[in-house]
């Protein structure tokens, strides 16, 4: 194929990717049109149609998932090259996107990304919060952030935390109509906040530990969410039993509005890590954001 059809097929990518010629066309800055006659030029020339058009969507042919296939880590393979040329250059530039659950975010990357952007403005940092799993290579992401023992194997980790613990936590007037669970079976009597996982499509089973004995308890009550941060408000306000990261409840059970129950048996887990591929830590602005991200040991330089 010609050289200037390159062009073509970085399209296709983008098209395959984004299933949709509109977010595709606002990425490559043309019109929908243009694009589209891009891709109908290059499906004659190849003589196979590659993509599958609907009224709602748009998904690869067979032959367009094989080619995607292809492709995708090609044109990585090209960028990650030519974002390594930023060494050539007086000030590491870039950008740098990284997926990580809220509390992640909120807790641990805002406040040390916040103290190394303002000495290198070439540097951006994307931040998508979510609480799925994601695919890197697939979604186009430099890094991301599991507890320490979700992290694939195949990839680089390293740990940006101290280790975690939950705490089961409810108000003194919710507790004041209720006998205090003195197990995690007697959860089954409360009202309790549960939090959906996206990657797997379920409710988390609150984790359990005592003696060695590891216990997963699955919980009843009103209230579902996707997140932290609105289970604990909910809470606050009466609404149940929620099961929540120590840090975020510590000072409302100092300041009384919050009793912590069950403390006991909420084992800690490892700490959150930050995960990539071993082939793009050598990028100059992922080696600083790496690095201002690592986890300093008790006694460690700050």
């Amino acid at each position: 194929m010609a050289r200037e059809n390159f062009n073509d097929l970085h399209a296709f990518v983008l098209v395959a990717r984004e299933g949709s010629f509109t977010r595709a066309a606002a990425q490559l800055r043309i019109s929908q049109s243009a694009l589209s006659h891009t891709i109908r030029g290059l499906e004659t020339r190849l003589g196979i149609r590659l993509l599958t058009r609907t009224t709602r969507s748009v998904s690869p042919t067979e032959a367009g998932q094989r080619l995607l296939l292809t492709l995708s880590s090609r044109f990585e393979e090209i960028e990650a090259e030519l974002a390594a040329l930023s060494e050539l250059r007086d000030k590491p530039a870039g950008t740098v996107r990284i997926t990580a659950a809220h509390h992640a975010a909120r807790t641990v990357l805002w406040p040390k990304l916040a103290t190394l952007l303002p000495h290198y403005p070439d540097i951006k940092v994307e931040i998508v919060t979510e609480s799925r799993f994601v695919d890197l290579a697939a979604e186009r992401f430099d890094m991301g952030v599991r507890l320490g023992d979700q992290v694939e194997k195949d990839m680089v980790a390293v740990r940006i935390s101290s280790d975690l613990r939950m705490a089961i936590v409810a108000t003194p007037a919710y507790f004041a109509a209720r006998s205090l669970p003195q197990t995690p079976h007697d959860l089954a009597d409360h009202n309790c906040i549960n939090l959906r996982l996206a990657t797997l499509g379920g409710i988390y089973a609150w984790e359990f530990e005592k003696d060695g004995q590891a216990l997963k308890v699955h919980v009843e009550g009103q209230l579902v969410f996707s997140d932290s941060v609105p289970m604990l408000q909910a809470a606050l306000e009466g609404f149940g039993v929620a099961c929540v990261p120590e840090d975020m409840v510590d000072a409302h059970i100092a300041q009384g509005h919050l009793v912590r129950v069950l403390q006991e048996w909420c084992p800690y887990f490892q700490g959150y890590h930050l995960y990539f591929p071993r082939r793009r830590q050598s990028l100059p602005a992922m080696a600083l954001v790496i690095d201002a991200l690592r986890h300093q040991t008790a006694g460690a330089a700050a």
